[in-house]
């Protein structure tokens, strides 16, 4: 072999060699690029993958929002016809009140009529109790004067005294005071048969008195009146059984 054909094959075998080590270095470098491209595509299905159960948790919110916003609305309309039926009742109860206030205003001054007129009958009528029934009267003005006291109860207090006026001539009662005979203070047993009768009784029970309500005086009763005036008394303080008694009795007016 000559020289010139030496230093040829020297030269092609150097290129053989540096293409074969080209050539590694180009697959070594296509195997790194395609684990980063995988390692990419890993990260990237971990973002998708992280995205899509973000978007499930956002849409399970979402529904619940939605139902959530349903019930409200639902809710919301419900109190909304209390709120109307409420305002309702309010209304009535307004309506009820302004008659209530038209109404005081024709019931007191008739409480007024009620309590004069009961005064003036106190002092016509016979002077049962006299003093506890004119001092219920007064009673009644200093109560129209309060005004801590309702207009129902003023008037329901007014009635209760007409109650008890009532029962005054329903019963038969005894009790001690004192009258004036001839000028001088007697303390007595008063018995009263209703407003039928009205006596009086001495303590030592030697003397007994009949009201007369038309002269409107004490008026002293004979004899043959005492011994029924007495169990008059006794009768009526349970003393006795009830029995027919002998006492005068005045007319019906």
């Amino acid at each position: 072999m000559s020289k010139r054909t030496l230093i040829a094959s020297t030269v092609m075998g150097a290129f053989a060699l540096t293409g074969s080590a080209v050539s590694a270095d180009t697959l070594e470098d296509l195997h790194k690029e395609e684990a980063k491209i995988h390692a990419a595509a890993a990260k990237s299905q971990e973002k998708i993958n992280t995205l899509f159960e973000q978007s499930q948790e956002l849409l399970v919110e979402y529904r619940q929002t939605v139902d959530e916003t349903e019930n409200l609305k639902i809710y919301n309309d419900y109190i909304a016809s209390l709120v109307a039926d409420q305002q309702r009742g309010i209304d009535s109860l307004q309506r009820q009140i302004d008659s209530i206030e038209e109404t005081k205003q024709g019931i007191v001054p008739l409480m007024f009529r009620m309590i004069d007129s009961l005064e003036q009958f106190i002092k016509l009528d016979r002077p049962i109790h006299l003093e506890e029934r004119l001092a219920r009267v007064e009673r009644l003005r200093d109560l129209m004067a309060n005004s801590n006291v309702t207009v129902s109860e003023q008037f329901r207090q007014v009635l209760e005294a007409y109650l008890v006026e009532v029962e005054y001539g329903t019963k038969i009662n005894s009790y001690q005071g004192t009258i004036n005979d001839a000028g001088t203070e007697v303390t007595v047993d008063f018995f009263n048969l209703g407003r039928a009768a009205l006596t009086a009784l001495s303590l030592d029970q030697t003397h007994a008195w009949v009201w007369n309500n038309e002269t409107r005086t004490w008026e002293k009763l004979g004899d043959e009146y005492l011994s029924s005036v007495i169990e008059a008394v006794k009768m009526a303080n349970g003393s006795i059984p009830a029995d027919l008694i002998k006492i005068p009795v005045s007319a019906a007016e």
